[in-house]
């Protein structure tokens, strides 16, 4: 029986992860389960899966939480502090880090240094603090298992591999603006850039998704995850997206993991390793007719991938300024305050603007997340009539 934490329960992972978890009974106990906003969902699956203790994050919902939760012994908690004392409990044998954004790094840390093994959905936490973070899982020898599903793919390919990876291949499904003019991006909407066609995610996921973003994200990730160079991460639009990446070894052979779009089985896999359980999710016919294929992203009508591994290049601070300005630049995108091709731009000016740090600690993470926050808005502000929302 695992006992099991989840960061951001009622999020689409934390969501699908508990569909997991419901599915084996069995195997997983759910310890902790924590919000941000959605107190009544929150309420919802700790009675029905009878945590320890819920967290609340914003605490202007604490009292409905705990009033509603009274009744069945429920411990019930609220605001940042309380994840980060929470998740060094010893009733806790996994934490699934699923918060959104850069407020996954200290909760993982935390957790990290209490050497919890992590499933980790946030991959804002290696794209912002990579060395510190795998620093400190490798000192306190705790497991790191990536729960996106390219990742994930990745992380499959390579079990029982002993063999030197020449490179890694992440796919992108390219998002619902893969054959989008640069015209017709100027002028797409939120509720266009929200239709994913393969995934469904969350809205910021699927901004990012939109703005291949998040597939830039992905590539400082990996660099993290697998001990790679840049020139070792290779990205492919693949719309179909069956294949969710693949590994290229140094004598030439490639390995792909393949299967239906479906988050809960890369979830599945993360709590289960090293072994895999049965599971009742969709599964792909061969016997129907599949077309696959493959295609170089366009880095000119997306920029956002080229900025990304940019700032990997030059390392130090430079990813954490990078998911800053995106965060507020999506969430202006989302409130109509921007148009959708002013995200890159907003990003690219605050990485020109921001002081260069080589050797990051985890304060000044925080001061460069909180600084480049500001100086985003401020850059926003200053082009709003350039950047209007269409």
């Amino acid at each position: 029986m695992k006992r099991i934490a989840i960061l951001g329960s009622t999020g689409s992972i934390g969501t699908q992860a508990l569909d997991v978890i419901r599915e084996h009974p069995e195997l997983f106990r759910v310890e902790l389960l924590t919000a941000q906003n959605s107190w009544e969902l929150l309420v919802r699956q700790a009675i029905e899966f009878q945590p320890n203790a819920v967290i609340i994050a914003n605490k202007s919902h604490y009292s409905k939480v705990k009033e509603a939760l009274e009744p069945h012994q429920i411990k019930v908690y609220t605001g940042k502090q309380a994840i980060l004392e929470s998740v060094v409990s010893s009733e806790i044998d996994m934490v699934l880090t699923a918060m959104v954004g850069f407020a996954g790094l200290e909760p993982t840390l935390k957790a990290i240094e209490a050497g919890k093994a992590i499933a980790l959905a946030n991959k804002e936490t290696l794209v912002v603090a990579g060395e510190l973070v795998t620093s400190a899982a490798i000192q306190n020898k705790v497991p790191i298992i990536p729960v996106d599903s390219e990742h994930s793919a990745i992380f499959q390919c390579l079990v029982g591999e002993r063999s030197p990876i020449e490179k890694v291949i992440l796919t992108a499904s390219g998002g619902p603006f893969r054959n989008h003019t640069l015209e017709q991006l100027e002028h797409v909407t939120k509720t266009d850039a929200l239709n994913h066609p393969n995934w469904c995610m969350g809205q910021k996921i699927t901004i990012d998704s939109a703005s291949l973003m998040n597939k830039g994200l992905e590539v400082i990730e990996a660099k993290w995850l697998f001990g790679l160079t840049p020139e070792q991460i290779e990205v492919v639009i693949h719309p179909q997206s069956i294949i969710h990446s693949m590994v290229q070894f140094v004598d030439g052979s490639i390995k792909a993991q393949m299967g239906l779009p479906d988050m809960k089985l890369p979830i599945q896999f993360a709590f289960t390793f090293p072994h895999r359980a049965p599971s009742s999710f969709p599964r792909l016919d061969f016997s129907l007719s599949h077309t696959l294929t493959f295609e170089k992203p366009d880095t000119n009508r997306f920029p956002n991938l080229a900025l990304a591994i940019e700032s990997l290049k030059s390392g130090g601070n430079m990813p954490c300024v990078l998911n800053a300005a995106n965060e507020v630049a999506v969430e202006a995108f989302l409130k109509e305050q921007i148009g959708f091709m002013a995200i890159p731009e907003v990003v690219e000016s605050a990485l020109k603007s921001m002081p260069f740090i080589n050797h990051p600690t985890l304060a000044d993470y925080l001061l460069t997340d909180s600084e480049t926050r500001i100086k985003s808005v401020e850059i926003i502000n200053q082009h709003h009539l350039k950047w209007k929302y269409s």
